[in-house]
């Protein structure tokens, strides 16, 4: 019995994890074209979106820099985009 509640319980969860996954796809999807686009070039992103709030410095190599805005985060392949992602709140 003991054994069969945890059970249940576990999969309780394991099925609300699943939910906020999807939600949190949903979203990102829904907001993709309010975000820049792979192959833009950081001149384009300034231009649209403005002075980042922060930059970190390219690392590794090839050299992948990081631009954070208020609701979203660039990623930089040398000078042009290669993902743009909704920030976690």
């Amino acid at each position: 019995m003991l054994v069969a509640s945890l059970l249940i319980a576990g999969l309780g969860s394991m099925a609300h994890a699943d939910t906020l996954l999807m939600q949190d796809i949903r979203q990102a999807q829904a907001t993709a074209q309010e975000r820049p686009s792979r192959g833009m070039s950081m001149q384009a992103v300034a231009a649209r979106w403005g002075e980042p709030v922060a930059r970190q410095a390219a690392v590794g190599q090839p050299p992948i820099a990081r631009w954070d805005y208020g609701d979203f985060v660039v990623f930089f392949e040398y000078s042009h985009v290669i993902d743009a992602v909704p920030k976690r709140h």
